[in-house]
C-alpha cells in the first residue's frame, strides 16, 4: 500500500436536491470561461473590441461539444452500440468522453462561422485564443479526475492515483495519474505559446499551430501509458496516430505560412479600425467646434470692448463740451459784474 497518493474522489457527481452538479461538467464549464476571458484580453491587446471573443465562441464552443462527442463515439462506438450496450448512453455526455481531437476541429468549423459573421480574420482570432484553450484543456482534465478514467499504467510512485471505484472494469488499485499529466503538459503549452506570441510576433494562424503541435507532442507520450481499451494499428493506440499526423500538418503550416505569410496582421478586426477613427473624427469635430466657439467669443468680448471704448470717448466729449459751457457761462457773469 502506499503511504502517499493522489485520493479520488468518493463521488463524481453531488446533489442540490433533484439537480446533480456534476463535477466533469463544472470543469468543462470552467475552461470554458476561461478560454473565452483570456482570449478576450489577448485579443483587445491585438487591436480587436471587447466582446468579439466571446460572440465567436457562442459558436465554436457548442460546435465543439459536438465534435467531440461524436469522435469519442466513432473511435469507441463498440462501448455503445455492442451487444448489451445501450445506445442511449453516446447522448451522456457528463459521464465522460469528448475526444480533443474532434472537439478542436469541429470547434473550428463553428469558430470559422462566427468569424465570417463577425468579419475578422479566423487565423487571427486562432492565435489570440490559442493559450487559453490549453488552459481550458488543463482544467478540464480534472473532470477525468472526479470521473476516476483515462488512468495509467500500475504505479507505486508517490503520485500515484488511487482508483476506487470497480464500475466499468476498473481494478481498484494504484496508477499513473495521465489526467495531472496532460494537464500539467497543457499548462505548459499555453505558457509556451504565451512567450512564443510575444518572442516572435506570430501572426496567420501560427500561434495556434504551436500549441497544436506542442500539445500533440505531450500527447502522444501520454497516450502511450494509458491503458483504457482504444483502437490500435501497427501496434500504436489510434489517438497516438492521429496525434502524430496532426503535430505534422501543424509543423508544415508553421513553416509554410512563415514563407508565404511573414510577420503579423495589422489588423484584426475592421470594424475596431472604423470605430476608432470615427471617434478621432468626432474628437477632432469637437475640438474645432470649441475653438470656433472660443474665437466668436472672442469676437464679441473684441465688439463689447470697442463700444465700451467709444462709449466712453462720447462721455469724454460731453464732459469736455459741459466744461466749456461752465467756463463760458462763468466769463459771461464776470463781464456783467464789472459792466
Amino acid at each position: 500500500m502506499n503511504l502517499a497518493y493522489i485520493p479520488s474522489p468518493s463521488h463524481g457527481v453531488l446533489y442540490l436536491g433533484p439537480i446533480p452538479l456534476r463535477g466533469y461538467a463544472f470543469c468543462i464549464i470552467i475552461g470554458v470561461f476561461v478560454a473565452v476571458w483570456y482570449g478576450n484580453k489577448r485579443w483587445i491587446a491585438r487591436g480587436g473590441q471587447s466582446g468579439t471573443v466571446a460572440d465567436i465562441a457562442v459558436w465554436a464552443v457548442p460546435f465543439g461539444l459536438v465534435g467531440g462527442r461524436l469522435y469519442h463515439v466513432i473511435t469507441d462506438y463498440e462501448l455503445y452500440f455492442s451487444e448489451g450496450r445501450d445506445w442511449v448512453d453516446a447522448f451522456k455526455v457528463w459521464e465522460g468522453g469528448l475526444g480533443i481531437w474532434g472537439a478542436i476541429a469541429l470547434g473550428a468549423l463553428g469558430a470559422w462561422i462566427g468569424a465570417r459573421r463577425r468579419g475578422v480574420p479566423m487565423p487571427a482570432y486562432a492565435d489570440a485564443v490559442a493559450p487559453g484553450i490549453a488552459f481550458a484543456q488543463a482544467i478540464g482534465r480534472w473532470g477525468n479526475w472526479f470521473n476516476q478514467e483515462l488512468y495509467g499504467r500500475e504505479t507505486h510512485v508517490p503520485w500515484a492515483l488511487h482508483i476506487t471505484s470497480s464500475e466499468g472494469g476498473r481494478v481498484p488499485g494504484y496508477y499513473h495519474p495521465t489526467f495531472l499529466y496532460e494537464s500539467l503538459w497543457c499548462v505548459g503549452v499555453g505558457f509556451l505559446v504565451i512567450w512564443a506570441d510575444r518572442r516572435f510576433k506570430l501572426g496567420h494562424g501560427r500561434a495556434f499551430a504551436l500549441y497544436v503541435a506542442a500539445y500533440c507532442v505531450g500527447r502522444g507520450w501520454i497516450e502511450y501509458m494509458r491503458v483504457d481499451d482504444a483502437h490500435h494499428i501497427l501496434g500504436l493506440r489510434l489517438n497516438d496516430w492521429t496525434a502524430l499526423l496532426v503535430f505534422l500538418l501543424a509543423v508544415v503550416y508553421i513553416v509554410v505560412s512563415s514563407k508565404k505569410r511573414p510577420g503579423r496582421e495589422a489588423v484584426v478586426e475592421p470594424a475596431a479600425v472604423a470605430s476608432g477613427a470615427d471617434a478621432v473624427a468626432e474628437g477632432v469635430t469637437e475640438a474645432q467646434g470649441k475653438t470656433e466657439d472660443a474665437a466668436d467669443k472672442d469676437k464679441a468680448e473684441d465688439k463689447a470692448e470697442g463700444r465700451t471704448e467709444v462709449s466712453m470717448e462720447k462721455t469724454d466729449v460731453a464732459e469736455e463740451k459741459a466744461e466749456g459751457s461752465e467756463g463760458a457761462a462763468k466769463d459771461e457773469a464776470e463781464s456783467a459784474k464789472k459792466s
